[in-house]
């Protein structure tokens, strides 16, 4: 069964709270979706607002290979003049090959918001498909609302459908707009649909009772060959069906085929992609594709996953582009310790002292609020300190930060910093925007006599966690932070009850965690000569 894939991302996906797409945004999510083989791209309602109106006009130029460009709106507004409809003449002119247009499948919606009789209701949507197939446009109906519109009268929402089809509808999409319809009543009645009419019939849901992938789902095994969404099912109050879980769910267990995806390699990038045009960070607890979906934390776990990867994880992650993770912390257990240097490229001794003394010395930290989820770079130095293969470039003697403000004094945050590099000192001082940035930037020029290559890093990310809420003002905090030298990015970790000593232990491990690698790097491509006399 060959299913076809209806994206409504730059639509209804951009009903959501806190989603905003530009046009140029729009048209770059196009592409990707293209590219990633969707069948159908929605691109918006270009009688509803200037921007969608744009964005039409400038999708003409895009060089689409698989994808169809649609256009989104609903049937006229009255019987009188539904040829010169300002929404239907602004779908024809926007020049979208395919035109999808929603009409009214619940009777009370046809009642009390149109206020129009069944008949009238009929022929809105049978004359309205109708102008838009004669102008020569393919035409999907979304039978709006038509779920709780059957369970509440059957037949006033399948003469509703009946009249797109009459009107030369090619796709019936049943719309779950409340997204409060079950798996198996959906099953049922898309069952029932597929019976008394003659043309395909697709699903589109909503997530308000979080079973919009499972709905989506339950419709194609019911025989609907067409689904719509979003990617990352994003959309208005609870989201739309989400894509991204939809489509391995359907290709890697339930054996579909989809016309023009043929790799799901590119899935786990192109939802990292749609996050990163939306200014949103990604879901980690995402299926599939979440940096968490993959990853293990207890030591059985591992030790089993080191063994046979499929005994924890339902596919393969490689088919979906995503990895393997394992996870240190205070439920490890020697596997992930051997698993996580395998993974650094570290080789470890086969003696279990050494071990222990590992798993018991980062269970220990874990317990005083150390996390090393989102810091391998501060646990990376942690194993190689204990196996004698780093030693720290740079100790901090002494590290002050002034902080001061008032009414009629301009605020200033300075941090000193007394250094010491091998047997030399150095003492430094530097103003920054707020204390953090004080001490990073004075510790930064401390450093940098000699090591003139700290100057590429950056500091991308930086979170703050209370530990002991319970402890006011007195409670611990842990200050995870993430660098970049602009090529590579990774994490450090620090806890204390001041955060400023936090925020010092984690720059503290980013800097000597990049001067490690540099070096590592600059030893490994140096000539066998020179590598020699170091």
């Amino acid at each position: 069964m060959v299913i076809e894939l209806y994206d409504t991302t730059l639509r209804d996906g951009t009903q959501g709270e806190h989603i905003n797409l530009s046009v140029q945004d729009k048209l770059l999510i196009a592409e990707r979706l293209d590219e990633f083989g969707v069948d159908f791209i929605e691109g918006g309602w270009p009688s509803s607002n200037p921007k969608d109106e744009e964005f039409f006009l400038k999708a003409r130029k895009l060089n689409l290979k698989h994808a169809r460009l649609t256009a989104f709106g609903s049937t006229a507004r009255s019987l009188d003049n539904v040829e010169n409809d300002p929404n239907l003449v602004g779908l024809v002119r926007c020049e979208a090959p395919v035109l999808t247009i929603f009409g009214k499948t619940w009777k009370a919606h046809s009642v009390k918001s149109l206020g129009i009789s069944d008949d009238e209701n009929a022929e809105l949507i049978y004359r309205s498909v109708k102008f838009l197939v004669e102008s020569g446009r393919e035409v999907f109906f979304d039978a709006e609302h038509f779920f709780d519109g059957w369970k509440d009268n059957a037949g006033f929402a399948e003469r509703m459908i009946a009249a797109a089809v009459d009107g030369g509808a090619s796709r019936v999409v049943l719309c779950d707009t409340n997204g409060g319809t079950l798996p198996h009543e959906i099953a049922a009645i898309v069952t029932r649909v597929r019976e008394i009419i003659g043309v395909s019939v697709g699903i589109h849901a909503h997530n308000d009772s979080d079973l919009a992938v499972a709905n989506s789902i339950e419709a194609v095994r019911a025989g609907a060959t067409q689904v719509q969404g979003t990617i990352n099912g994003i959309g208005e109050r609870c989201g739309n069906a989400n894509l991204v879980s939809i489509i391995p769910n359907l290709m890697l267990k339930l054996g579909a085929e989809f016309s023009h995806v043929q790799d799901l390699k590119s899935l786990t990038s192109m939802s990292k992609f749609v996050y990163e045009i939306l200014n949103l960070p990604p879901d980690s607890k995402a299926p599939f594709v979440g940096k968490s979906a993959f990853a293990h934390k207890g030591g059985i776990h591992v030790s089993a996953v080191m063994k046979e990867s499929s005994l924890y994880e339902h596919i393969d992650p490689m088919l979906v582009g995503n990895r393997q993770r394992v996870l240190v912390s205070e439920l490890a257990g020697q596997s992930n310790i051997r698993y996580k240097a395998q993974e650094l490229g570290i080789s470890l001794p086969e003696k279990g002292e050494v071990f222990k003394n590992l798993v018991n010395h980062v269970k220990k930290l874990e317990h005083q609020g150390y996390q090393f989820d989102g810091a391998e770079a501060s646990f990376e130095l942690i194993l190689r300190r204990e196996l004698g293969q780093f030693k720290p470039y740079f100790e901090v003697l002494e590290s002050k930060v002034v902080i001061q403000n008032g009414q009629e004094i301009k605020a200033v945050d300075q941090a000193v910093m007394k250094v010491m590099v091998g047997d030399e000192t150095e003492q430094t001082v530097a103003d920054g925007d707020g204390p953090v940035n004080a001490l990073d930037k004075a510790l930064r020029k401390a450093l940098l006599h000699f090591y003139p290559d700290i100057r590429m890093i950056r500091l991308i990310d930086y979170k703050v966690r209370v530990l002991e809420e319970k402890s006011g003002t007195s409670a611990k905090v842990r200050v995870l932070i993430e660098s970049s030298d602009g090529q590579n990015s990774w994490g450090t970790v620090g806890v204390s009850t001041n955060i400023i000593e936090a925020s010092l232990q984690a720059l503290n491990d980013s800097i000597n965690y990049y001067l490690f690698y540099n070096q590592s790097k600059a030893a490994a491509t140096a000539p066998a000569s020179e590598a020699l006399n170091s």
